[in-house]
């Protein structure tokens, strides 16, 4: 993996060393003569699309002897073709002139789509900074996938290194990491909806239960883990869904896609839109049940969004969202290694429910000070609570009393036993402030910006003996079973202030250089009481006692990076960063009492960094790329071993180190071709990542040298997708080579052992999907096969909920879609 890295990284700096003649384009209002902002230029030469910088301009690279053939699109305004060579100067003023009618949203796509399909953060967007930093942006209108399901495999095959839990009912919750990283409920993202914080506690309990429908998303932006300066302290980067403003024109606008699939699935989303004048309102609504893959698997959800906006005027704009989002789902639990191999779709478990309640709110402000400077100011905040029952013991011993051990039911057959029962509520608020202002530096354009947030919630967690019924019951039963082992109530107060800072410094046009920093003060506290109860070989209680357990840890710290844009290339440009990571202890990591583990009491938080060298542009006329390296290095990793009584325990296993290549290419067959229909369209994807990862230091026993937990040493998605006129398809295959689920690299245990289905490998699995779409005009028809080749595997084993066991992954399934949009 060195001799990999070290190549890629002479291959970048050789590619750097090739200088080209630079030429400034701006476009101009005709009749205004005003500048335009923003625009996009397609170089028709090589098929690579330049977006305008944060002056308004782009900045074209070309030999002596070259022509460049381009066209500048901006929306409601004309198309215009134009050549620029050496004796074109230093600048070039394109002027293109309004349209007659503004377009609707069909038409504006409509005509991007004819040019090109490409999108890439800018340097600059808003009032945040994305230069120098690996930053990835999936389109979901160009996306073919299952959305009803929200196919996470699909919808982010062209992010590398992505490691994805694949088992949720109906792709309720969204669950991906990478880079080393537990993807168990994204918690390793500081995860976003339109820019602000949507997981239960961004600190505290950072898991998310709330994931936006794919179908009301516009685009997803992924920035790795150099965005911890903006966005926090998380290892993994920032993972932000900007939904779908539909209200784009005078009038109503709607969308509707109604979808039917395997296993009793039935999805209905619906968003309607109103634009008038200053005032814009877009509300929406998904439903969906299903009874699930497995046994016990049935779930129903609904997801209630809505968003108005009232612009003051050019400079000012007021938006206010409001989230809604209840689900109910039974869980099948865990099996065993031998379970699955005998039957995937077998549930250990029928009083195992989950039932999720989210209140989502974001009053948010832009104000354009001067055309140079931009405020704005978010305040959000989140009402949320989670609620679990069943039964979280080894999987061997199915529904077993907590107390006696025994699956204990009365003459008539009833169950007896009492289900542990977790109940948190979520209660938190947050305000964010920044500021972005463009200057000159030395004569040189110039980016600051300055931002704050303020943060706090007041969590509560209690678990106790919940009812011995099979049914979706959360109500506690400590009268009836006072000497219930797994009891507490705690009060969770969480307090976060952040300043943070980031500056793009130009040295040329061309390079620029972005330095960072961020300083954190967190205040993390627990109090409660939690019970001890010791019992007999025989099961009777011979102590049961309430103690007390309250905590406070603050600390305060400051967190630094820097990054390079590198534009000196033909239709080219070299990023690199590296960036201080911190993750603080949450309070599932210490608290939740789970009979599968126990928890090391000096537990305390992780340190690293994180740094990313990559290119990205186009090769020749036909291949997009982006080829990077990285790291993360790890201090007091937390993780899961098996101490010297061969008990599981969660513990600070040691420092790791992660080094990977990613790669992406995007190859357009078409253009190969010399003799083609104009509307056809052939396109080929690779996303492969190499990842090696070990521990190098640690205290615990048979720790050093092992893999770290969540690392595929292969992680490959390819496909290709096909279009002729109004009908597509695609083709997609994903392979994932085998990974270990803690530190020790345990070998999978079968038989009778424990522990099996909890400790072992995830094995290598490969996946086909398939997808075809047939448009009418506004009425859009698609269907589809997920895993069509119907292979059993897994992407986890849970050690409490949805567990504990081996959580299989969907068998083949079907799915037809039928969607109409009027705008």
């Amino acid at each position: 993996m060195s001799r990999i890295v070290y190549t890629v990284l002479s291959l970048l700096l050789v590619i750097a060393s090739y200088g080209q003649r630079a030429i400034t384009v701006t476009a101009v209002d005709s009749v205004s003569n005003e500048q335009v902002l923003t625009y996009d230029l397609y170089d028709n030469d090589d098929q690579f699309i330049l977006p305008s910088d944060e002056a308004g301009q782009v900045i074209i690279n070309l030999s002596d002897s070259q022509t460049k053939h381009l066209t500048l699109f901006s929306e409601n305004y004309e198309i215009i073709n134009f050549s620029v060579d050496a004796s074109s100067g230093p600048s070039v003023i394109v002027q293109t002139s309004k349209l007659s009618v503004e377009l609707t949203g069909i038409e504006i796509a409509a005509r991007r789509d004819e040019l090109f399909s490409l999108k890439q953060l800018k340097d600059v967007e808003g009032t945040s900074i994305f230069a120098g930093k690996k930053t990835e942006v999936i389109l979901l209108d160009k996306i073919k996938a299952n959305l009803a399901t929200n196919n996470a495999r699909e919808i982010y095959a062209q992010i590398a290194g992505l490691n994805i839990y694949e088992g949720d009912n109906g792709g309720i919750q969204l669950g991906i990491g990478g880079r080393g990283l537990d993807p168990n409920r994204t918690a390793s993202f500081n995860t976003r909806q339109n820019g602000y914080d949507i997981s239960a506690d961004v600190l505290g309990y950072p898991e998310s239960y709330y994931t936006p429908p794919s179908e009301s998303i516009d685009e997803i932006q992924v920035v790795r883990g150099a965005s911890s300066l903006q966005y926090g302290t998380q290892f993994g980067g920032l993972i932000n869904f900007k939904l779908k403003d539909i209200a784009e024109q005078e009038g109503f606008s709607l969308n509707t896609r109604q979808t039917v699939g395997s296993f009793g699935l039935f999805n209905s989303y619906n968003q309607v839109g109103y634009k008038a004048d200053k005032l814009k309102v877009n509300v929406g609504v998904n439903y969906k049940n299903g009874d699930g893959y497995r046994d016990n698997s049935e779930f129903e959800s609904v997801n209630l969004f809505s968003t108005i906006q009232y612009e003051f005027n050019q400079k000012t704009t007021l938006t206010g969202e409001l989230t809604y989002f209840n689900y109910l789902s039974q869980q099948a639990g865990g099996l065993t290694d031998d379970q699955f191999l005998e039957d995937p779709r077998q549930s250990t478990r029928e009083r195992n429910w989950f039932d999720v309640d989210y209140l989502l709110y974001n009053l948010r402000l832009s104000h354009k000070i001067d055309p140079s400077a931009t405020l704005s100011l978010s305040l959000f905040g989140l009402r949320a609570s989670r609620s679990a029952v069943g039964f979280r013991g080894n999987p061997i011993n199915l529904n077993e009393n907590p107390i006696t051990g025994l699956d204990e039911q009365d003459v008539n057959g009833n169950f007896i036993s009492p289900r542990d029962l977790i109940i948190d509520n979520f209660n938190n608020w947050g305000l964010e402030a920044k500021y972005l202002k463009r200057y000159r530096l030395l004569n040189k354009n110039a980016v600051f910006l300055l931002g704050s947030k303020i943060y706090q919630s007041d969590n509560t967690s209690l678990q106790g003996p919940g009812s011995t019924g099979v049914d979706a019951d959360f109500s506690l039963a400590t009268d009836q079973f006072p000497d219930f082992p797994n009891q507490s109530s705690f009060d969770l107060p969480n307090r976060n202030y952040a300043l943070f800072a980031e500056h793009i410094i130009y040295l040329d046009k061309d390079v620029s250089i972005i330095p960072g920093v961020r300083i954190e003060h967190i205040n993390t506290a627990s109090e409660g009481t939690f019970n001890q109860v010791v019992f007999d070989n025989a099961g009777n209680p011979l102590l049961n006692q309430e103690l007390e357990d309250n905590r406070t840890v603050r600390r305060t710290f400051a967190l630094f990076g820097i990054g390079l844009n590198y534009k000196k290339l033909k239709n080219t440009t070299l990023y690199a960063n590296i960036s201080q990571n911190y993750r603080s202890v949450t309070f599932s990591d210490i608290r939740v009492v789970n009979p599968t583990f126990i928890v090391d009491p000096d537990l305390t938080d992780e340190r690293g960094f994180t740094a990313d060298v990559g290119l990205r542009g186009r090769l020749a006329k036909s291949v997009s790329f982006d080829l990077g390296v990285f790291t993360i290095q790890y201090q007091d990793r937390i993780g899961v071993i098996l101490d010297d009584r061969a008990n599981r325990l969660r513990t600070n296993i040691g420092d790791a180190s992660i080094v990977g290549l990613e790669s992406f290419f995007d190859i357009n067959i078409t253009n190969l071709l010399s003799d083609r229909p104009k509307d056809y369209s052939l396109k080929w994807f690779v996303n492969a990542a190499f990842t090696h990862s070990r521990y190098t230091s640690s205290e615990e026993n048979n720790v050093i040298g092992r893999r770290v937990e969540f690392v595929p040493r292969v992680n490959l998605k390819t496909g290709v997708s096909y279009k002729l006129g109004q009908f597509s398809s695609s083709l997609q295959y994903t392979y994932l080579s085998e990974q270990f689920t803690d530190a020790q690299n345990s070998e999978t245990a079968f038989g009778g052992d424990s522990r099996s289905g909890i400790i072992g490998t995830i094995p290598a699995y490969s996946i086909v999907d398939l997808n075809i779409t047939q448009s009418f005009g506004a009425i859009e028809i698609s269907a589809g096969i997920n895993n069509l080749l119907d292979e059993d595997y897994f992407t986890r084993r849970a050690t409490g909920y949805p567990g504990p066991g081996i959580i299989p992954s969907d068998g083949r399934s079907f799915y037809v879609t039928v969607g109409y949009e009027l705008r």
